[in-house]
């Protein structure tokens, strides 16, 4: 019998594991026939890759930094030389994160962004709803927010496609003390916003997919895969997981799934009635990530950086992400929010007219022909049902959010959701997933 079981083999799942194989009988169960969650590595048809999922490491993510070390893989910055593009009332080159827009449209921004970053920085990341103004700003939206601090309908524009790029949400859907605590967590808007100095600086030779299945192959057999789990009961003897295939016994689990995924699991005895309120409050983001490969980087070129922002159509945030070292280019964009619902539902093919017809709006008409393609439509994975971590409405933080961590008896809780730094990226994953392991350890201490 296992001391420990974890469930899912992501980040949080994996960094678990392996603090704790050393000293522990541990087994790791994953309903994917891979390791990774919410990281995804794809190969295209010439043998360049790219990362459909989680793929970014920047300053203050130094427990990933050190993962990457620890592995034997490297890293290198994303591209970010050149003019960024933005697109409103015509296509605008500019330098830096503030778009080129007129002088009242950025002092407005401006203003916006500023009453933001200093609301942020009040709050404590590990009990956000401690702070004087907690229930107040919770029962605020995002967009509450904005009808308060930005007055132009510009700087409202430019405010929400940076919202959907870091939340993958709208900003009616967001609680303000969620988005608050969010930014926070990551060091500050402007730093989850940025490349160089923020948290798209770096990006992993081979991939962050191929990162995680490092971590995996060095626990061995004691990951297993395509068992998803479905039912998980609990005496005071210790703790039964139940999966497609067979029934495990062990002394303590670790749950390291998204919070909504872990609702499909059966428990016994029930979840506590709080902590169903809370994972039910608490669904994905919703993100579709796009990447077309060229024979190069043309947009380089002509002095692009191929970051570009704004606009009407499906893809409204880009960046440059060809591989360092290769010879051809590679245009990433996400689809978010509602515009990712609705192009979720849309044939394959007519999703991909839809991309190229935006990197063709920002990047010319080049960008309609590349050489290979491909996207990952996360709301439509059954195992996360969106990304890039889980958005909390109004009322959930003051109301349940003391739960977020908490042991239900012998099941402790992993997965960046859990996270107090790094919420939403693999850096809180990490950091939950140490979390977690300490809480076994002096347990079965």
């Amino acid at each position: 019998m296992p001391d420990v079981i974890v469930i899912g083999a992501g980040f949080s799942g994996l960094e678990a594991a392996r603090r704790l194989a050393g000293d522990h009988e541990v087994v790791v169960l994953e309903a994917r026939e891979r390791a990774g969650g919410r990281t995804l590595t794809h190969s295209f048809a010439n043998g360049d890759e790219t990362d459909l999922g989680g793929q970014w490491v920047g300053p203050g993510q130094d427990r990933l930094y050190a993962l990457i070390a620890a592995m034997g893989f490297g890293t290198y910055p994303l591209w970010d030389d050149g003019d960024h593009l933005v697109q409103a009332g015509g296509l605008k080159r500019y330098r830096g994160t503030i778009p080129n827009l007129s002088i009242p449209v950025l002092l407005d921004l401006n203003r916006a962004l500023s009453r933001f970053e200093a609301m942020a920085r009040q709050l404590d990341p590990a009990a956000p709803w401690t702070h004087p103004k907690a229930q107040e700003w919770d029962r605020m939206t995002v967009a509450d927010f904005l009808k308060r601090h930005a007055f132009t309908a510009r700087a409202r524009e430019m405010f929400t496609i940076g919202i959907g790029a870091v939340f993958c949400a709208e900003p009616h859907e967001l609680s303000l003390l969620h988005a608050l605590f969010y930014a926070r967590s990551g060091r500050s808007l402007d730093a989850l916003l940025s490349v160089t100095g923020g948290a798209q600086q770096d990006r992993v030779h081979g991939g962050m997919g191929a990162l995680a299945g490092a971590v995996a192959a060095s626990l061995g057999d004691r990951v297993r895969y395509g068992e998803p789990v479905q039912e998980i009961g609990w005496d005071p003897t210790g703790v039964t997981v139940t999966t497609r295939r067979q029934s495990w016994r062990a002394k303590r689990v670790i749950l390291a799934i998204p919070p909504s995924r872990a609702l499909g699991i059966n428990f016994d005895p029930a979840l506590p009635s709080r902590r169903d309120a809370l994972w039910r409050r608490m669904p994905a983001g919703a993100c579709i990530k796009c990447v077309a490969q060229y024979d190069r980087p043309f947009w380089r070129e002509a002095g692009l950086s191929g970051q570009a922002v704004g606009g009407k159509l499906a893809v409204r945030v880009t960046f440059d992400n060809t591989e360092q070292g290769k010879a051809a280019g590679q245009l990433l964009g996400f689809i978010e929010g509602e515009e990712a619902r609705r192009w979720s539902e849309v044939p394959a093919d007519t999703r991909r007219d839809a991309v190229l017809d935006a990197f063709a709006g920002f990047f010319g008409e080049e960008a309609r022909t590349p050489i290979d393609y491909a996207d990952k439509d996360w709301t439509s994975d059954p195992w996360t049902r969106g990304c890039y971590a889980s958005v909390l409405g109004t009322g959930v933080w003051t109301a349940l959010g003391q739960d977020l961590r908490k042991p239900l008896g012998p099941i402790h809780v992993a997965g960046t959701e859990t996270a107090i730094h790094g919420f939403g990226y693999i850096e809180g994953a990490l950091e939950a997933g140490a979390r977690a392991a300490d809480e076994v350890r002096a347990a079965l201490a």
